[in-house]
């Protein structure tokens, strides 16, 4: 069963983040914020302007206590220790934010929304500072690679991944995923659309995985200034609506949510170690799962590229449609939070302290 934290949110979460203090920010329709801490309980909480949304959470790298916010076309910049009224506010987009990513060094902000735009702020000027439009549809995520202030991924509803510089306006490499299911369906197999819902680059910076409404995860691998699939396997019986590769783990160990109401965790490293490639790869570390969860999924898995099938080595059937999920460690023990449909956020254990 899953520990609940309530009482901090009136209606669906949306989104969730986690400081480098531990602390956990929330956001929900009818622009509800929530600050929680490492127990649970809400130490604040505001709504913001006009009621939007909130679609996107996310902590400054650097000053824990600084929050960015997107509800409707805004990005507030809240104080967490005064939460009433924000702090800085940004309105550089035109349509719906449905993604933030700050890069390590708190110094550039890339807002994703509904135009498939994304807008790079200058955090330390203020000022817009580049605007990439190379989506067709909604860009659902623009994520900042760790070690590489400069470097980005994203993905959208027009079913592609692209690979940024910020010292070019244009992508350096550009992946279809709706080539490859034209040739799925040309050989007889009908599937959902690849629509790619969420992205998640790992610690290193090189591997990044993608969740798409087919219900397929797909792990790319970035060399040089292109990046190549490493491998893509049936994770969810529905759309994968998140993707997260846990940060506190030497190794390539994914968090995976979907509509179909499952939160799998797998570990790719292995997978990942077979392939050729002139980067080298992390030391990995172990996790230790509990034996009470530990489960083997039945579900039709799709093979790697060696031919290997692939089974995630935890399965939560969680119940509700996955809005959210997120990893913290609270006092030593791994914690999966999950943010759904209803107001609570579900906590999960995923290793023993």
């Amino acid at each position: 069963m899953a520990e609940k934290w309530t009482n901090g949110h009136s209606s669906s979460i949306l989104c969730l983040n986690v400081s480098k203090d531990g602390l956990v920010a929330s956001g929900a329709e009818g622009g509800q914020l929530t600050i929680w801490n490492e127990e649970g309980s809400r130490i604040e909480q505001t709504w913001l302007q006009k009621g939007d949304d909130v679609t996107c959470v996310i902590f400054s790298p650097i000053c824990p206590g600084r929050l960015y916010a997107s509800h409707g076309e805004t990005v507030s910049v809240l104080d967490i220790r005064c939460l009433k009224e924000p702090v800085g506010c940004f309105h550089v987009n035109e349509e719906e934010i449905n993604y933030l990513s700050v890069n390590e060094a708190d110094s550039l902000l890339a807002v994703a929304d509904d135009s498939g735009a994304i807008k790079i702020i200058d955090l330390e000027s203020k000022k817009l500072s580049r605007c990439l439009s190379r989506h067709t549809n909604i860009c659902t995520s623009a994520v900042f690679r760790p070690q590489r202030p400069q470097c980005l991924v994203s993905c959208g509803l027009d079913m592609k991944v692209m690979l940024w510089n910020l010292q070019k306006t244009r992508p350096l490499w550009i992946k279809s995923l709706q080539e490859e299911e034209a040739e799925d369906q040309s050989a007889g197999q009908l599937f959902n659309p690849p629509l790619v819902h969420s992205l998640s680059v790992s610690t290193c910076g090189n591997i990044f995985g993608c969740g798409a409404e087919d219900g397929k995860i797909r792990i790319f691998r970035v060399i040089g200034t292109k990046f190549e699939q490493e491998m893509a396997f049936k994770g969810h019986s529905l759309g994968v609506s998140q993707v997260c590769f846990l940060p506190e783990v030497e190794a390539y160990w994914l968090l995976t949510g979907g509509n179909d109401g499952k939160v799998l965790l797998w570990n790719v490293s292995n997978d990942l170690g077979k392939q050729k490639s002139p980067v080298k790869t992390i030391h990995r570390q172990k996790i230790r799962m509990p034996n009470s969860t530990k489960k083997v999924h039945k579900m039709n898995a799709e093979f790697t590229n060696e031919g290997v099938p692939i089974s995630p080595k935890l399965t939560i059937e969680h119940g509700e449609k996955v809005n959210w999920i997120s990893y913290v460690e609270i006092k030593g023990s791994r914690r999966i939070l999950v943010a759904d449909q209803t107001s609570s956020i579900s906590v999960y254990p995923i290793a023993e302290p």
